[in-house]
């Protein structure tokens, strides 16, 4: 078993009181419509070729980056609690992603965490790539696309 600490070392964590209720913040992560809106850091878009979301579902995007790259990218839903909790496991590079929605009046507090597999790969993602810096501006698009959505 592996120590606090050691995971501590290996994960990305981010929370954010969001002003929206939880079935829309939800509705943002799950539908493709949506998410693929606001996904990824400044200056990307993506194109989603499959969201199969249930339990062990597969899916498949393209992040279109704005040095004019495609980056495609995997993952596997394996636990979805509705309105509560999604955890997928992305592919290349491997990490964990853990999605926690969690009610406050009508707010909703996300959580939302990455864990990788070592240390090493934490500092070639995180620290050598700037996914912390990628995550930040993730979440600003999500807070920017919801209260776009909610003002129609």
């Amino acid at each position: 078993m592996e120590s606090a600490n050691n995971i501590q070392n290996r994960i990305l964590q981010s929370k954010i009181l969001l002003k929206a209720h939880t079935d829309i913040v939800w509705e943002m992560w799950t539908n493709p419509e949506h998410i693929s809106n606001w996904w990824g850091p400044n200056g990307f878009t993506n194109t989603i070729h499959k969201m199969d979301f249930e339990k062990e579902g597969e899916w498949n995007l393209t992040m279109h980056g704005p040095d004019g790259k495609n980056y495609p990218n995997r993952s596997i839903f394996k636990e979805i609690i509705p309105f509560k909790k999604i955890v997928f496991e992305h592919f290349n590079p491997h990490f964990i992603t853990t999605v926690l929605f969690e009610s406050e009046n009508s707010e909703t507090l996300l959580d939302w965490t990455l864990l990788f597999d070592s240390e090493e790969m934490f500092d070639i993602i995180v620290k050598a790539h700037k996914a912390d810096q990628g995550q930040k501006e993730n979440i600003e698009k999500l807070e920017k696309y919801l209260s776009e959505f909610i003002s129609k």
